[in-house]
């Protein structure tokens, strides 16, 4: 405890110079706890809005499996849609009562009757806006959905009341609320992407930053120190010393760091960031969290004061007379071996086409990789820069060059400390760079066509004609499957499209030899073949008209081929489908087996499109073939939450860099007061601070980059998608690796002085 009080009355009465280290290491701290309050609310930040999506759930909704067992202790009807509306998603629960009355889900005073609509704030300002948007919500307004039953304050939600006979295709309703969401804010394996690249962007050089601000000053703290444990202070209460100053402006830090982040999350939640919303409650930081930060941070600190301190109170002597410090161990380059393994095992399975399968050994080999390399990197920079600066000191003729290289030699971890930050947020990028593209292989439909598919069951024939001349609708088909006997052994079927020659050509961009009123093979160029559709084969097609009747008609394939190919983002069709002329079955029957209704429009008429079908029947669920709602919403939000952590890696970079190089520039002052007082032009000073920061920073940002693209393309093979290499990145990885070295260059050209202070040569 002496020595804890004894740390603390050296803080505040050692001179100007050691309050503002102190001062720094409270800043620093502050920042960096800061930024790791943000990464530690975001879990928590979802999980809410998880929690009131699953309070809000119909328990019984679409035919969910436990439909059945519910039935008779239901009083009504739910029917759920989710339609995109832009890139977002957008709700709709249709509820009818039909015994006693249900309680409402949270958000809702009562549930809708037949003809009222109740919707959230933004799609109430929506509707205003426009006016077509109100064929999907039939009725009208009577209320605002309240924030305990929505998400984010921008969801588009709604309920809306119909009468039971509208809703044959729900689930029975007895209660809301489900044990999870049915469509989560971010899913749980995608969420396991957004920790892994969180921890590689943020958590990473947010460790390596908190050791720097705790490691300020550490010269003249050693010099100190050690002068300490020459009037007889023992090894142990030495470091104590130490650590009390550290754990001191950490603790500060911390509680500083707290409340500017209480500070952010009001502001940032009311604001919102781009396509992701909160509400302030949701981002309060739970109490594990809260630990984390005022425990965990002040820990790291004692834990680097104690460290710090093992020099000086081990052999004060050499410390006091500034002996030569010994060359970094080759044990540094432990971590970056592994690592560089694992990610280069992955290159090369993904070259060789050997792609990893046991994706759940990926899942913890793969994170496991980029943090081994992560932290090779900072353990292994001293060591290549040490060798670096022997090598160009022995062959350099440059005296400016000379005395940099030199001064890095005998003090390799010196500069580092200013550039660690800056090579962790290269290598940081290059990651991001690798999730962001496999993210972009699930995105919303890039083709110049959109495909709409419903189940023709649940369509009339009347209202089949009636959608067909939506606005916007370019052309239509009907797809259908022969009939195969239920519990065959041999599953053979051929697959139809019915449409005619006209038809055919508004929906594709090739249809050749096509005759109206002939059967014909569509063949797709570049596609597998339909083994099951070979000339001469006949398939049964069971038909129902709208009274009921039911008709087979037997459909051989023909030798008569057509070539064809659409734009949609899937061939609609596959190589062997049959086209059926509309003709060729009885008048008002239709296929009733695995029958759907396809329509074609551009991708610029979606909205207006999916708003005509609701004219139509707006409880018809449409399945808009290459947009899943839910899924855009998800990449949306994971962009974002990448963005949040770039911009927190650039931050603690930053801050870094700042905190390093001005703490620098104060233990450099003797050595540079002596260089001038020798004749040293200042012109030479600013070269040797430039040379000696800029050359190691140089190597470890080009090992940042090699090994950054390494593990972005092993990662890129263990995520399955269909992109391996992405060479089009490295263009602009270099371009911020040179942007690191040039601001690093400029950071480093105020650090010496106009002013030369003969005194600092002989002051402690």
């Amino acid at each position: 405890m002496k020595e804890i009080l004894l740390g603390l009355r050296l803080l505040l009465g050692s001179g100007r110079g050691n309050r503002v280290r102190f001062l720094l290491m409270t800043v620093g701290s502050a920042i960096g706890v800061c930024c790791l309050a943000v990464v530690l609310a975001i879990p928590g930040i979802l999980a809410a809005q998880d929690a009131r999506k699953a309070a809000r759930e119909p328990d019984c909704s679409n035919g969910r499996g436990s439909c059945a067992s519910m039935a008779k202790r239901a009083h009504g009807l739910a029917l759920t849609r989710l339609d995109p509306y832009g890139s977002e998603p957008l709700t709709r629960i249709f509820v009818a009562q039909t015994g006693p009355p249900i309680a409402p889900p949270p958000g809702l005073p009562e549930l809708p009757g037949p003809g009222e609509v109740f919707v959230s704030p933004r799609l109430h300002e929506l509707l205003n806006k426009d006016p077509g948007l109100s064929r999907l919500l039939p009725g009208n307004e009577v209320g605002l959905i309240s924030a305990e039953g929505l998400a984010q304050p921008d969801e588009l939600y709604a309920y809306v009341g119909s009468r039971p006979e509208e809703l044959k295709g729900g689930g029975h309703l007895s209660e809301f609320g489900w044990k999870y969401a049915r469509f989560p804010t971010v899913e749980p394996s995608t969420l396991d992407i957004l920790r892994f690249t969180l921890a590689g962007v943020v958590l990473l050089p947010l460790a390596v930053f908190l050791s720097v601000c705790a490691r300020l000053s550490a010269a003249s703290r050693m010099r100190r120190l050690a002068a300490l444990r020459l009037l007889g202070l023992s090894a142990k209460g030495t470091q104590r010393v130490n650590a009390a100053e550290t754990v001191a402006a950490a603790l500060l830090g911390a509680v500083l760091g707290l409340g500017a982040y209480w500070v952010v999350n009001q502001l940032v939640a009311r604001m919102g960031l781009p396509g992701f919303k909160w509400y302030p409650a949701d981002g309060a930081l739970p109490g594990t969290a809260l630990l984390v930060c005022l425990v965990g941070c002040p820990a790291l600190a004692w834990f680097v004061g104690r460290v710090g301190a093992k020099k000086a109170a081990a052999n004060p002597l050499a410390v006091r007379r500034s002996a030569v410090e010994k060359p970094p161990r080759l044990w540094g380059l432990l971590p970056l071996v592994p690592g560089l393994g694992i990610v280069i095992g992955y290159c090369v399975a993904g070259a060789t086409g050997n792609v990893p399968t046991d994706t759940s050994f990926s899942a913890i080999l793969m994170p496991l990789a980029v943090v081994l390399v992560g932290t090779g990197l900072v353990l292994s920079l001293p060591i290549l820069s040490r060798a670096l600066a022997r090598t160009v000191a022995r062959a350099t003729s440059s005296l400016s060059l000379g005395l940099a290289m030199r001064r890095n030699e005998v003090e390799p971890g010196g500069a580092l400390r200013v550039a660690t930050g800056l090579v962790l947020l290269v290598y940081a990028a290059s990651l991001t760079q690798g999730v962001l593209i496999e993210l972009n292989q699930v995105s919303k439909n890039t083709s110049p066509v959109q495909l709409y598919t419903m189940a023709l069951d649940e369509v009339p024939e009347s209202k089949e004609r009636a959608l067909t001349e939506v606005p916007g609708v370019r052309s239509h088909a009907i797809q259908a499957q022969s009939w195969t006997e239920p519990g065959s052994e041999v599953w053979t079927s051929i697959s139809a499209v019915i449409a005619t020659c006209g038809q055919l050509r508004r929906m594709a961009s090739l249809v050749e030899n096509c005759v109206d009123g002939r059967p014909a093979r569509l063949m797709v160029q570049g596609h597998t073949y339909d083994e099951a559709s070979k000339p001469g084969n006949s398939f049964p097609f069971h038909l129902r008209n709208s009274e009921g009747e039911r008709r087979v008609v037997n459909v051989e394939v023909p030798r008569q081929t057509i070539k064809y190919h659409d734009d949609t983002a899937a061939q609609m069709v596959s190589s062997g489908a049959v086209l059926i002329p509309p003709s060729l079955f009885p008048a008002g029957f239709r296929p009733e087996d695995r029958a759907t209704l396809k329509l074609l429009s551009s991708a610029a008429a979606v909205r207006s499109v999916l708003e005509g079908i609701a004219g139509v029947d707006p409880t018809i669920e449409v399945e808009t073939d290459g947009v899943d709602a839910a899924a855009l919403q998800q990449i949306t939000v994971i962009k974002t939450l990448l963005a949040v952590g770039m911009i927190l890696g650039l931050i603690i970079g930053v801050a870094a860099y700042l905190v390093a190089a001005t703490d620098r520039a104060v233990e450099r002052r003797p050595q540079v007061t002596a260089l001038a007082l020798l004749g040293a032009r200042p012109r030479t000073l600013r070269a040797v601070q430039v040379a000696q920061v800029v050359l190691p920073l140089a190597v470890g940002l080009v090992l940042a980059v090699v090994t950054g693209k390494m593990a972005e393309s092993s990662y890129l093979v263990t995520g399955g998608g269909a992109v391996f290499w992405d060479w089009d990145g490295l263009p602009l990885l270099l371009a911020s690796a040179l942007g690191v070295v040039v601001v690093a260059a400029l950071g480093a050209l105020p650090l010496i002085g106009r002013r030369i202070d003969p005194e600092l040569i002989r002051r402690d």
